[in-house]
């Protein structure tokens, strides 16, 4: 189907308003701000977030149009998300399942009764007028969820945190407008595709607290399977809103912070609006309720359209669509059991944690929290340790730094590399056995990146990077190296810390990094006293 010109009166509509730097956005009604903790010098600030999540389902939330995000422009377009006259909605009850189970995995309260409702607002991408959501009593209220805050590099240690959630409802996305110089377009692709808005209250402070819930979110939901999550495709969008007041003062103006499309985002335009309403504020400014975006390029917040006028939306009962009933405990008639989609919960990210630190494993907070971050980094970590008894913690090392560095290093994922869990498992028993040293299990790891399918055993065998462990060859090179370095060895003797070091990393490169360094250490340190 090919994009249309809208109508001319509306497109002289929208060149006013883009000359006005006017857009209509989504608004909501004010939220009451509340626990703050941390404070910025004499500021302290306050956030909440609210996100849409693209429910994974086939179809849209009120008709059979494919949800495929990759389509050709207008191709997955019913009747019904056109507004053809005469065309009514029929509810999904595979987003309706969605919806329950990530209420019960986000410990909300399931209304065993919900409504939808129509919100109006004039779009060229809407075409009804209006966006059919939940107002009045949205499908669950009133959760919690408990995460760990840590950035490494930020944060010296894990601290956990509890935000509330306000509420979890139903509703469905609008289409797209493109706009050049001449015309707007518009695409329906997106139109009535399932979405679930969750509003969290304020109970964050800053940017990485922020990101670390945005984290935690996207866990729960890709383990649950209710969204894909994949913010580069938007089923995933995040809107901050930001406000900072003196301990003892009045809540301060918030600014929201609209379709922020990644978790760094998330951190980078909270913390940039805190310090954007910080210098405004001590240089005698008033910080505007406004509507901003985030310029990931520029790494600022960008002002798009004043809030001062609350936009009247005119919630009014959707007339085509009736009450929507959770079958649960003694009420067994409704569209969905909130009881029997409870059991197939699976284990939340939290639990993982606690498990992969409780006894058996004994992993560091910080080790427990980047693995259960990277689910195929997790998965790796789990199939190796259940195949061979190795050190838990020197396996988690291994992935997070080694590892994770080959990745980066080759801008690869985890999930990219196609071999068996029990490759990673099998260096790190060669490791802790002492056969290789750390810098060999490195060239291992390089070898399974770049493709070799033979197992690290093999490799090291016929390669001949088997670790140097013999006294006699190891005290033969350490002879080697100080004859070879005297300018080191006279530095060492005048007191020059460093120019050990230098000497212990010139036996490495002399063994071609397979000499066992511990052992060296020793031995250096033992001919350099008895020179």
């Amino acid at each position: 189907m090919r994009l249309y010109p809208l109508d001319i009166s509306v497109y002289l509509i929208r060149k006013m308003l883009m000359r006005n730097r006017i857009l209509f956005r989504l608004q909501f009604p004010k939220r009451r701000y509340s626990k703050v903790i941390k404070s910025n010098g004499t500021w302290k600030s306050v956030v909440g977030l609210e996100v849409h999540a693209q429910i994974n389902s086939n179809s849209k939330l009120f008709s059979g149009a494919s949800t495929k995000f990759s389509s050709p422009v207008n191709n997955n377009v019913s009747l019904f998300d056109c507004s053809t006259p005469g065309t009514l909605p029929v509810l999904n009850k595979r987003c309706v399942e969605a919806g329950v189970l990530t209420a019960l995995a986000l410990n909300c309260q399931v209304n065993p009764v919900s409504y939808f409702d129509r919100k109006h607002y004039f779009y060229a991408d809407l075409p009804t007028g209006y966006q059919i959501t939940q107002q009045r009593a949205p499908l669950a209220m009133d959760g919690k969820l408990e995460f760990q805050v840590f950035t490494p590099g930020i944060h010296k240690s894990p601290y956990k945190m509890q935000v509330k959630i306000k509420q979890l409802q139903l509703e469905q996305d609008s289409g797209k407008s493109l706009h050049d110089t001449e015309r707007s377009l518009v695409d329906l692709n997106r139109a009535g595709v399932p979405l679930m808005e969750l509003v969290f209250e304020p109970d964050l402070t800053d940017g990485e607290e922020a990101a670390a819930l945005i984290k935690e979110l996207i866990i729960i939901l890709q383990r649950i399977k209710t969204c894909s999550c994949k913010m580069e495709e938007g089923a995933l969008r995040v809107d901050a809103n930001v406000s900072i007041h003196k301990e003892g003062e009045p809540l301060g103006t918030r600014t929201e912070i609209k379709n922020i499309g990644s978790v760094r985002g998330v951190a980078g335009a909270i913390q940039s609006e805190i310090e954007r309403q910080i210098n405004l504020k001590n240089s005698g400014g008033t910080v505007l309720n406004e509507t901003r975006a985030w310029d990931a390029a520029t790494k600022t917040t960008v002002g798009m359209r004043d809030k001062e006028v609350q936009q009247d939306y005119r919630y009014m009962p959707e007339p085509n669509l009736p009450p929507l009933h959770i079958a649960m405990g003694p009420i067994e008639r409704g569209c969905v059991n909130a009881d029997k989609l409870r059991e197939t919960i699976p284990e939340l990210p939290e639990a993982t944690r606690e498990r992969l630190k409780g006894e058996g494993i004994g992993l560091t907070s910080e080790q427990a929290i980047i693995l259960v971050n990277d689910f195929s980094l997790l998965n790796i970590f789990e199939e190796a340790v259940t195949k061979r008894k190795i050190d838990c913690k020197l396996l988690a090392n291994f992935l997070i730094n080694d590892f994770n560095t080959v990745l980066n290093r080759n801008n690869l994922e985890a999930g990219d590399i196609c071999c068996d869990p029990d490759y990673y498992g099998e260096i790190v028993e060669l490791l802790q056995s002492g056969q290789i040293n750390r810098n060999t299990a490195k060239l291992l790891l390089e070898e399974i990146v770049s493709g070799n399918q033979s197992r690290p055993t093999q490799i090291v065998e016929e390669k001949g990077l088997a670790q140097i462990t013999d006294d006699d060859k190891l005290r033969k090179l350490c002879k080697e190296t100080l004859k070879e370095n005297e300018k080191a060895v006279k530095s060492f003797k005048s007191g020059k810390s460093k120019a050990f070091k230098a000497l212990l990393g010139s036996v490495a490169a002399k063994s071609k990094n397979q000499a066992d360094m511990a052992k060296c250490s020793d031995i250096l340190k033992d001919l350099l006293n008895k020179i």
